[in-house]
C-alpha cells in the first residue's frame, strides 16, 4: 500500500484538524498494511506456535486501525452516517446503494450480490474534465 510522504499542500495552510486528520489516515494505512503482512506470514509460517503469535500481532493491528476508525467517526458527521448506513448489513452494497440512489450506477446491476457490467464502461460520474456530474 502506497503511503504519501507527507503533505500536499503546504503545513501552514493546513488547519490543526486536518493535519490529526491526516496523521489518522497515515496509521490506519500502516495498520492495514501490517495486518496484510501479518496474514502473509501466516500463511507461509509452518510452526504452530509461530502462527498463533504472528494471528494474535495481526488482531492487534486490526484493534488498532479500529480504535482509529472510531476516532475518526466521531469527528467527521458524513463518515459516520456511511459508516452507519453499510455497516453490519446484509444486503448486497451494490443494490443498497443503487436503491438510494434510484438508478443502477451506469448500467451496473445486481445478481446474487455479484455486481454484472451490462455495458457502456460508465460508472455514471461523468467526465472529470469538467461539464459532468457532481460526484
Amino acid at each position: 500500500m502506497a503511503n504519501s510522504v507527507g503533505y500536499h499542500e503546504a503545513e501552514a495552510k493546513l488547519t490543526p484538524e486536518t493535519q490529526d486528520n491526516h496523521r489518522c489516515f497515515t496509521s490506519m494505512q500502516e495498520e492495514l498494511e501490517a495486518a496484510d503482512w501479518y496474514d502473509q506470514r501466516v500463511d507461509a509460517a509452518t510452526d504452530p506456535d509461530l502462527k498463533a503469535i504472528l494471528k494474535h500481532n495481526r488482531n492487534e493491528e486490526i484493534e488498532h486501525f479500529s480504535m482509529l476508525l472510531e476516532w475518526l467517526r466521531r469527528r467527521d458527521t458524513k463518515l459516520s452516517g456511511e459508516l452507519q448506513d453499510r455497516l453490519f448489513t446484509t444486503t448486497s452494497i451494490v443494490a443498497q446503494e443503487q436503491a438510494e440512489k434510484g438508478d443502477t450506477l451506469g448500467g451496473v446491476e445486481t445478481g446474487g450480490g455479484t455486481a454484472v457490467a451490462s455495458g457502456g464502461g460508465s460508472l455514471g460520474i461523468g467526465s472529470l474534465k469538467g461539464g459532468g456530474q457532481a460526484l
